[in-house]
Order: structure tokens, then C-alpha cells, then sequence
């Protein structure tokens, strides 16, 4: 309900003038009173009826009942392959410059839009990692944490009216501001058959002449899709044709498994209509770091920062001076991608042996594996089914999507130490799927 439809009684209450559930009508309906502002909420957060959803977002469904299965059976493990973060710190040499940065007085101060020594670090690591050679004042600004990188990037573009185009399933957050700017989302579905690669020529055409953004993710979260260069092409060429802006999540781009890490920037053309987002969650084990950056063309990373500028005060220095030398350490990333291209290798091979049908994902350290259609008994009409009854019977966690058919997300980031851990843990979960008689 627009808050146009609201009339101010007094100080304490807001009630709509034609509406047959009244505020005070839902104030009276609970046990706590409302306070005086559930009137004054944003539509965009549900208006007068903030706060009163029944709705369970999947990961908190997923959180209870995790909770449920180790209350019920403590005596059995859980086996957690629903974490979406590294399980492992920051190298040693990072945490070093960090204490070391940290006591440093001049870095105390707002970082505004990032520092140089920053930015410089990041463009030595796209020459060197993607032979791109970018300017790094012009064409870089820093981010805390790419999220907040794709909640400012549609107010650089978004009016109402316009469309955001993304792809699902995937991280939801430039879309959810695109809808707080009054704008729209159009959702690009990820099918297998072709493979995990949006339909850009299937869009309607009212919605490509509407559009403004068209964000992708490669490596692909959670499809483990890797993108190719001529897919990368066609979405130029579409980006031209179209007047549409493109945003490149590359969060997980280091843990790339066919081949060398790929690049948006790496194509010709590719800067004359986008920016790509890069974190140093994923690659340098830098999670709750909070930090990334933005490069690209530079009109639109000044678009950024000047959102961002009114946003926050930047990252603390000496966090960004830690990253730098993380950045200018290429042994990080590479011994990452080879630990969990070796925990994924043993995690398709366990699956399969329960009758999942699986293979090697491209990137990330998620698996996406197609549901089980029933287990001895039972029957799932979703992938939230089988999560759910994965977690109660045999306390195996694992995220479900059900966007664009029903799949399951594995995460490779379980806690072990070692490679004994590893295997043992892999041979319980073969033994406990087993027990279910999973049928695909």
C-alpha cells in the first residue's frame, strides 16, 4: 500500500484511510502492540505489514533444522556441506601485514574511495593474472566486500521503471535495490541444457528496450558454469545492440578448473560497456575481510564511487594495505584452487557412488547436483524436500535451489584439517546417503 494512502493521527498512529485491515486491526491481532512508526515503514520493506510475514527465508529453514537434527541425535556428526565460506584464515603473511598495518598511525584515518597502494596492487593482479592492463586510478575503486559493490551499482543506472537483468539462481542483492530504486527485475533462468548460460535472445522485447543492467556471474555460483569466450562475446555484442550496461561478478573467478581463470575484461570491447566486481573472499581465504573493488570503464567506476562516496568511508587502511600484499602473492590463490579442486574431486566421486547424478564443476567450491526425485518411502516435490529430509534423517546438510529446476548445492568448504579428515569424511557421508536409497 503506497504510503500516499496514509493519514497522521496525533504522534502514535498511522492507520490507512480505506483499507479493511486498519492498522490497529493487525496491532490488536498480536500479543505486542505495534510501535507508533509500523505505519511509516517503506513499501519496499512490506509497508504496514513489515515484520508480520509468516515466510521462512530457506537458509534460516535450513539453520533450524540443523539445530533440530543435532538436539534430536548428538551423538551423530553433522555433516556440513551447506557452509558458503573458506573454512581456512587468511595466509600467514596477510595476517602479518594486517598487525603490522594496523599499528601504523597514519592508517586511521577514512579511506573515502581506497587507497592507492590498493588500487595499484589490483591492477598488477589483472596484468598478471589476465594479461589486462588497466589504469589504476581512473579505472578501479574499492568495495567493502563486493556486496555492497552490487546494492550501489543500480543507483548509478536505475530509475523506475527501468529492468535489471539477472540471472538465477545467484546472488540476489543487485536486484533487490533495483526494486528499492522502483525499478524491475527480469530473471534469466540457468538451465542445464543450456548450460547454465543465460537465454539473452529469449528476452521479450519490451523488456531488453526497458533494461539497463544485465548482471552475470562467472565462475558461476552455484552452477559451477565457467564462462567461455564466446559467450562473452555474445553478451558485448547484446550489451551494444541493446544500450545495456554489464556487471561481472567475478567472486569466484580464481577457483577456476578448466583451464586459466577467464576474465570479462580479457575481450575485446569488454570495457566499452561494463565493470567486473572482484572479492578477496574466495580466492585469498579474506573472508569477513570485507574488501574487493570494481574495474572497468571509467565513467561507470566514477559513477560508483560517487554513490559509494555517499555510502560509506571506505575500508580500514590497513586492511587494504594487507590485501596488497596478498594481491602481489601469487602463490595464495593457486594454493587454494588446488585445495578445493581436490575436496570437489572427492565430493562428486562420493555422490556418485549414492547414485547422484554428478560431475567436476567448472568453478567455485559449490557442486550443483540435480535432486533425488524419492528416497525409500518418500517422495520430493522440491529440492527443499530432499534438503530438509537430508538434514532430519541423516543430518547431511545441503542448500536447495528450486529457480530453475530442482538442484542441490554442495559446498566444499567443510571443516578438516587434513586429507585424513577429508577422506574420512567423505566415506561417512557415503555410508549415511547409502542408508537412504535415493532414487534419481
Amino acid at each position: 500500500m503506497p504510503l500516499s494512502t496514509y493519514r497522521l493521527i496525533g504522534k502514535k498512529d498511522v492507520v490507512p484511510e480505506a483499507s479493511t485491515l486498519t492498522y490497529r486491526a493487525m496491532a490488536d491481532s498480536t500479543s505486542t502492540p505495534d510501535p507508533w512508526f509500523q505505519g511509516l515503514f517503506a513499501d519496499r520493506l512490506g509497508g504496514v505489514k513489515y515484520g508480520k510475514g509468516t515466510e521462512i527465508y530457506k537458509f534460516e529453514k535450513i539453520k533450524r533444522a540443523k539445530r533440530q537434527a543435532l538436539a534430536e541425535h548428538p551423538e551423530r556428526k553433522l555433516l556440513d556441506f551447506g557452509i558458503g565460506e573458506n573454512d581456512d584464515m587468511a595466509a600467514p603473511v596477510v595476517r602479518e601485514a594486517l598487525n603490522r598495518e594496523a599499528s601504523k598511525v597514519e592508517n586511521r584515518g577514512y579511506a573515502d574511495n581506497g587507497i592507492q597502494n590498493y588500487k595499484d596492487a589490483a591492477a598488477e593482479f589483472m596484468l598478471r593474472q589476465f594479461g589486462v592492463k588497466l589504469d589504476p586510478v581512473t579505472e578501479f575503486c574499492h568495495c567493502i566486500g563486493s556486496k555492497p559493490a552490487y546494492a550501489m551499482l543500480p543507483a548509478c543506472f536505475v530509475n523506475p521503471g527501468d529492468v535489471t537483468l539477472m540471472t538465477v539462481p545467484g546472488y540476489p542483492v543487485a536486484g533487490t535495490h533495483t526494486k528499492y530504486l522502483g525499478g524491475e527485475v527480469h530473471r534469466l533462468p540457468l538451465l542445464e541444457k543450456n548450460d547454465f548460460f543465460p537465454d539473452l535472445e529469449g528476452i521479450p522485447a519490451d523488456i531488453k528496450k526497458r533494461a539497463k543492467l544485465l548482471v552475470i556471474n562467472y565462475p558461476n555460483s552455484p552452477t559451477g558454469a565457467v564462462a567461455t569466450k564466446d559467450f562473452y562475446k555474445r553478451v558485448i555484442e547484446f550489451a551494444h545492440k541493446h544500450q545495456v550496461v554489464i556487471v561481472q561478478d567475478a567472486a569466484h573467478i580464481l577457483l577456476s578448473y578448466q583451464g586459466d581463470p577467464l576474465s570479462f575484461l580479457q575481450m575485446d570491447g569488454a570495457k566499452e560497456v561494463g565493470v567486473e566486481v572482484h572479492s578477496m573472499s574466495k580466492g585469498f581465504n579474506m573472508i569477513g575481510w570485507r574488501l574487493g573493488w570494481v574495474c572497468g570503464h571509467p565513467k561507470i567506476v566514477q559513477a560508483y564511487a560517487d554513490v559509494k562516496d555517499n555510502s560509506d568511508s571506505g575500508q580500514f587502511m590497513a586492511i587494504q594495505n594487507a590485501a596488497a600484499v596478498a594481491l602481489r602473492t601469487p602463490e595464495i590463490p593457486k594454493e587454494i584452487c588446488t585445495k578445493y579442486r581436490r575436496r570437489l574431486t572427492k565430493l562428486v566421486a562420493a555422490l556418485q557412488k549414492v547414485g547422484f547424478q554428478c560431475k567436476m564443476p567448472g568453478g567455485t567450491y559449490f557442486l550443483y547436483a540435480k535432486t533425488p526425485i524419492a528416497s525409500t518411502g518418500r517422495e520430493f516435490k522440491t529440492a527443499e524436500d530432499a534438503s530438509q529430509f537430508l538434514i532430519h534423517e541423516q543430518s547431511v546438510c545441503c542448500v536447495p535451489w528450486d529457480d530453475a529446476g530442482a538442484f542441490l548445492r554442495f559446498s566444499a568448504t567443510y571443516i578438516a584439517k587434513d586429507e585424513a579428515e577429508e577422506d574420512a569424511l567423505m566415506a561417512e557421508t557415503v555410508e549415511r546417503l547409502g542408508r537412504l536409497g535415493l532414487r534419481f
